[in-house]
């Protein structure tokens, strides 16, 4: 196995966890982007978020739902993001599904501005229809 999150799930490698039942396990990040980083995944190893199954997907929402206002509570934080980096070119690291809740504080470095531009004319339909077809599949 040379997943890095199955080891940590079979216990092989340590981890500071926050949560753990039987399919899902949350633990801090060692490379956070704030204080209280944490990552969500499932134990079973699935490399993205189109490959995890349904069932799967919706218990690590709810762990979220369960740990974001005790890590908020417990640190002191009034907001944070939720992100899924899905694929390499979206960043990312570890090709194991995994949601990472990142707690806000006014002087941390996270940039969330992401550039935005209109479609210039027409494009937004012919974007449209090849999702849709693609739906369609």
């Amino acid at each position: 196995m040379d997943c890095l999150f199955c080891k940590i799930a079979a216990g092989e490698i340590p981890a500071q966890k926050l949560y753990e039942d039987d399919e899902i396990m949350a633990f801090l990040d060692i490379f956070p982007a704030t204080a209280g980083h944490t990552l969500v995944m499932p134990k079973a190893h699935y490399a993205d978020l189109p490959e995890t199954p349904d069932g799967l997907l919706e218990k690590m929402i709810r762990a979220v739902r369960k740990l974001s206002p005790a890590i908020l509570e417990g640190l002191g934080s009034q907001a944070f993001n939720l992100v899924v980096n899905n694929g390499k070119l979206a960043g990312q690291v570890v090709p194991h599904v995994h949601f990472h809740i990142m707690p806000r504080y006014p002087d941390d470095t996270i940039k969330v501005n992401i550039p935005q531009q209109p479609y210039p004319e027409g494009e937004i339909e012919l974007v449209k229809q090849k999702i849709l077809q693609a739906l369609e599949k």
